[in-house]
């Protein structure tokens, strides 16, 4: 029950778009069509399903003060928490490149979609918010983390693959051309971030 309660938590009370704004630029870029955004939307939610584990394996057993006293008794007053950043992105970037890389073998027309921004995951800072978030939530262990992980995939998946259904639909619509495109979907992401409030009193 806890882990089902984190998941919402993570996918819907706390979303990286409509709570914390986290990963905005993907979001406004790649969601015109469904199509992309579904495919956006599936890699962020594989690397943060890796990314965020093997994060908190790293902070936990290597980086954070006394994590190395696994080592022996020299090492137990060791820290290495400084390293933090560097560490979290050199992992995001490698998990990064294997999502490219597949991508790009399975699907070459998803990924010439997606274009610059499927690299520009790794800089996407919905997927480092996860990662800083799950340092400072100071999980108890591995299974939390990946639960947190997947449910912060998932609500940022389903952000994007809403706001896209949204903007196919109202393409042709009449609406005053300062408005067009990026416009309106500041708007309707704002209106979607007081409907997501609504989740406020969902937690079991």
């Amino acid at each position: 029950m806890e882990l089902v309660n984190l998941f919402i938590k993570s996918a819907f009370i706390e979303n990286m778009i409509f709570t914390f704004f986290l990963g905005m630029c993907s979001y406004l870029a790649v969601s015109k069509t469904v199509k992309t955004a579904v495919g956006l939307g599936v890699a962020v939610i594989f690397v943060l399903l890796v990314t965020v584990p093997v994060n908190y394996m790293l902070e936990t057993y290597v980086l954070k003060e006394g994590a190395l006293a696994w080592m022996g008794s020299d090492y137990a007053d060791v820290d290495l928490s400084f390293l933090s950043f560097i560490m979290f992105i050199a992992v995001i970037a490698s998990i990064v490149q294997l999502v490219e890389m597949l991508v790009e073998k399975f699907s070459p027309a998803l990924y010439g979609a997606l274009g610059i921004f499927l690299p520009l995951i790794a800089v996407n800072c919905a997927i480092l918010g996860a990662s800083l978030f799950m340092q400072q939530k100071q999980f108890s262990n591995v299974g939390e983390a990946t639960v947190y992980g997947v449910g912060s995939g998932f609500g940022w998946f389903l952000a994007i693959v809403l706001i896209a259904a949204i903007r196919e639909k109202i393409k042709y619509s009449h609406i005053p051309a300062p408005l067009k495109g990026v416009g309106m979907a500041f708007i309707l992401t704002g209106l979607m971030g007081l409907a997501f409030l609504g989740f406020l009193g969902f937690e079991l």
